[in-house]
């Protein structure tokens, strides 16, 4: 009878299962992001959004959640039912947090889901024109023969350009002056003025002023090259391997979502991010389509909390400096 009993209740649990993945989603489904509209997550999560809205049929709305590191938002979703209604779009800046932000409300880790990492953009070390090194090999020549001189510009301490430029010179052992700013409009002033010698971001953001010859391209800090400027050699590539300061965009929920809906969401996710109307924007901005699998973007997520925890740590990178 005891086996028999087992034998129902798993045949039971399997066959809500399939109810559940055929009848979701029944109702609107929110995406949380941990900024305010306009931001770029804001504009790739309602990109998908609508994406995922016509493959599913019903609306996927985008809720703001910011403050706090990008916590705030986490937090709530954390909390939220595991039915697949409450979603939450992650950037590079979720395992930075986990690293910064102590003690933390959840776990980065064991209190969610992974769904699918959505895309990959390419990041840059890009320089004054005036600066004595125009590529990585030089940079270490030059910083190396001259510890704590070379200024390095932040959109703050312990954001993501400052975590990964102190990597990056962990990694070669060279010592720099990191200079965090408020804005990131006071940043851009002062390194094309010359006041600042280099910084670490986007290069969506840093484009424009890489082809109108105000800032030098040193490297990309992906492992992959960029469309954009096919010729221009990663980190990794010209002496750094290993080095991949990529930005992400992916899509998480509260742990215990039923594996059938984890699965429905994963392939749906993955058909969005390859969506010729998505690779196209993507490509125009410097992105990388994924796509990936919630297994795939569960290991990759657990080696970054990881690596950014070991990081923060081995560094003394705190919030305030």
């Amino acid at each position: 009878m005891h086996w028999k009993m087992l034998g129902t209740a798993v045949a039971l649990v399997v066959t809500c299962g399939v109810a559940w993945a055929q009848t979701y989603p029944s109702k609107p489904v929110t995406i949380v992001v941990s900024t305010g509209p306009g931001a770029s997550n804001d504009l790739e999560a309602r990109m998908y959004g609508q994406k995922l809205s016509e493959s599913l049929g019903q609306p996927f709305v985008v809720d703001y959640k910011p403050g706090a590191g990008t916590t705030l938002a986490a937090s709530h979703v954390a909390k939220s039912p595991p039915d697949g209604y409450t979603l939450l779009g992650i950037s590079s800046s979720f395992p930075a947090a986990a690293a910064l932000y102590k003690p933390q409300p959840f776990d980065p880790i064991k209190d969610f889901t992974p769904l699918s990492l959505m895309s990959k953009r390419s990041t840059v070390l890009v320089a004054h024109p005036s600066a004595p090194f125009k590529n990585v090999k030089e940079y270490i020549a030059y910083t190396r023969a001259n510890p704590g001189k070379v200024n390095i510009a932040t959109v703050g301490a312990g954001s993501g350009p400052h975590i990964n430029a102190a990597w990056f010179h962990s990694l070669v052992n060279t010592q720099v002056t990191f200079v965090h700013y408020k804005s990131a409009a006071g940043l851009q002033s002062d390194l094309m003025s010359g006041r600042i010698d280099m910084t670490y971001g986007s290069l969506l953001t840093n484009l424009p002023f890489i082809k109108s010859g105000k800032l030098h391209l040193v490297a990309i800090g992906n492992l992959e090259r960029s469309p954009l400027v096919p010729d221009v050699a990663t980190v990794a590539e010209q002496g750094v391997p290993g080095y991949d300061y990529s930005s992400m965009f992916g899509f998480i929920g509260p742990s215990g979502i039923p594996q059938s809906i984890v699965n429905r969401l994963g392939t749906e996710m993955s058909k969005a991010a390859r969506h010729p109307d998505v690779v196209k924007r993507l490509e125009a901005e410097g992105g990388f389509p994924v796509g990936s699998t919630p297994a795939q973007f569960a290991q990759l997520l657990a080696v970054e909390v990881s690596r950014q925890l070991k990081l923060v740590d081995d560094l003394g990178i705190k919030l305030e400096e």
